[in-house]
């Protein structure tokens, strides 16, 4: 017991960041402070909107970006990550708030964190890697839909509706406003969003998002426009940490809730690091620190009221782009939003909801990328499908189904490519050693096989039925040098074929069964069927010569002359 504590510990101490992290947060301290300061700007109303969005308020939001922000800055395994909230986590929220409340939320992401820290011990980041680019791109196509249509109530101006799909929910608020349009609140949000988009490619580097929130209050202050919904009160800081919000007893009904966040946050963050190694050069982030960095991240947002985080792809992005190259970056970015909590609450508490948004509609816009899309959507019509059902779940089921979906069509898709890659030809039999009236004789009687390829549960049934419609032949000969895997179905199989080749008279031999394939066969009664007189054949010249001598005994061929027999000997002695 002690020695498994002891590795545990000396894992959870290997996750701790190191000498490194420090010396490169002094490399270049302005120029991170400067990137900080940029993404902070750009944060705030992501931050304020998302924290709306999941139905906690935006001081949930605000709280998030804070202490997940740093806690993740300092204990993750990127130097270049930007944590907070986020749409995609966002999406899984709601559903959550509807049936637990707030509470809920917060207990679920707590225990969400904890799983994260879990998986990190158990080194599960590598695994990351297997995620299909389809899925991804899909999933992200799917996301950005949700998040889009998440903001139609308030950038119409209505109440949200009730219900916990978002498809009735847009509806139902398209409807509302129908019926009462509140156009002042279309106009903030569409010219928030217009301002973000052109401004984005006019001017990359500035911040439009807070200049078009800033001025969209600026406008419905001054104009006094009561449509204009703002935020409303915001707490000026931050909630002493608390553990009022858990219930023990309602943990096991939020297991499956907190599999789901933890889940996401692992995907989404490991997203995000990936996305930012590929952004510089000499920079690779550790999935298995990242993840402890986002669990214990997670554990400390709800003690401050704040809902789950995961790595932000975009605020990430921005950071890259404006010369971050260390955690002083991510660090800056919450130190500034906590400084705002602190200084500017009643200022930020006037923002428009609608203008709020805008900046989300324009965020989920720009979450598309249409070269991409195209790009996969041309590679195969296996990618284009993959695409298509992970976007289609994630909009009508919710993300972690999504992903699910998409690995498992995936999965089915590549296994029946791989499948189709097995082949099983017929082969002429060698020449060498028999005259053409020998070797005429020999191919009426003996026929050989050769198999390339991967022998397992998607293609063997295949296998099975072209070998057991081998007709008027005495000896079968499985040239096996070539098989590249076997699985026990496989195997079992090859099992079946061959006894219903001996039921029918026919002896089957093999050659060149490598090790790994020797196991596979033993464990399910199959190596013994493939052996004549308990021994196996390396070559396939051998299993051609233990073919021959068992005809000649059975008298179908005739016995050679004692010359002939001398000369193979020595032949074969001489190779």
């Amino acid at each position: 017991m002690s020695t498994v504590i002891s590795r545990v510990w000396a894992r959870m101490v290997a996750l701790l960041p190191g000498r490194a992290e420090l010396m490169e947060v002094r490399r270049d301290p302005r120029r991170d402070l400067l990137a900080g300061l940029t993404v902070a700007i750009v944060a705030l109303p992501l931050a304020l909107g998302f924290g709306v969005s999941s139905g906690l308020g935006a001081e949930a939001g605000l709280a998030t970006a804070v202490v997940a922000g740093a806690v993740a800055a300092v204990f993750g395994g990127s130097n270049l990550q930007v944590s907070g909230p986020t749409g995609a986590m966002t999406v899984v929220l709601v559903p959550i708030v509807g049936e637990y409340g707030p509470t809920g939320v917060l207990t679920v992401g707590l225990m969400a964190g904890v799983l994260l820290v879990a998986l990190a011990a158990l080194k599960a980041g590598r695994y990351m890697r297997y995620i299909p680019a389809p899925v991804v791109e899909g999933f992200t196509l799917g996301i950005a839909c949700v998040i889009g249509l998440q903001q139609v109530p308030n950038a119409l101006g209505v109440p949200k509706p009730e219900g916990d799909r978002v498809l009735v929910v847009t509806w139902r608020a398209v409807e509302e406003f129908a019926t009462s349009p509140n156009w002042t609140a279309f106009g903030f949000a569409v010219a928030v969003a217009a301002v973000m988009l052109v401004g984005a490619r006019w001017r990359p580097t500035v911040p439009f998002s807070i200049l078009a929130v800033i001025a969209a209050t600026v406008v419905a202050q001054s104009a006094h426009l009561d449509a204009a919904k703002p935020i409303g009160d915001l707490p000026s800081g931050l909630p002493l940490p608390s553990l009022s919000f858990l219930d023990l007893g309602s943990l096991g009904t939020l297991l499956a809730p907190a599999v789901a966040v933890a889940a996401l946050a692992a995907l989404e963050s490991l997203l995000s690091a990936s996305v930012a190694d590929g952004m510089t050069v000499g920079q690779q982030h550790d999935p298995d620190r990242e993840l402890f960095g986002q669990g214990l991240a997670n554990i400390a947002a709800p003690l401050f009221g704040g809902v789950p985080a995961t790595g932000a792809i975009a605020r990430t992005a921005v950071n890259v782009r404006t010369g971050a190259g260390s955690r002083l970056a991510s660090l800056t970015h919450a130190a500034v939003l906590a400084i705002i909590v602190f200084a500017a609450a009643p200022l930020v508490s006037k923002i428009p909801l609608a203008a709020l948004a805008g900046v989300l509609l324009a965020t989920a816009i720009r979450m598309v990328e249409v070269g991409s899309l195209k790009a996969m959507a041309k590679a195969t019509r296996s990618d284009a499908l993959i695409l298509v059902l992970t976007a289609l779940a994630t909009l009508a089921l919710d993300l972690v189904y999504a992903v699910i979906i998409g690995l498992v069509v995936a999965g089915g898709l590549a296994l029946r490519a791989v499948a189709k890659q097995a082949r099983f030809d017929q082969v002429p039999l060698d020449r060498g050693n028999h005259s053409v009236e020998e070797h005429a004789l020999l191919a009426e009687h003996i026929v050989a096989y050769r198999i390339d390829g991967p022998l397992f549960f998607a293609a063997a049934h295949r296998f099975l039925l072209e070998l057991t419609e081998v007709a008027d032949v005495r000896v079968v000969i499985l040239r096996m040098s070539r098989v590249s895997t076997m699985d026990a179905t496989g195997a079992l199989v090859l099992k079946d074929a061959v006894q219903k080749l001996h039921r029918r008279g026919i002896l089957v031999l093999a050659s060149g069964i490598r090790a790994g394939q020797r196991q596979v066969l033993d464990s399910v009664g199959a190596l013994e069927l493939l052996r004549h007189e308990s021994q196996e054949y390396a070559t396939t010249p051998d299993a051609i010569r233990a073919a021959r001598h068992h005809l000649e005994t059975a008298g179908v061929l005739p016995a050679l002359p004692a010359h002939e027999q001398s000369r193979l000997a020595s032949e074969e002695g001489l190779r």
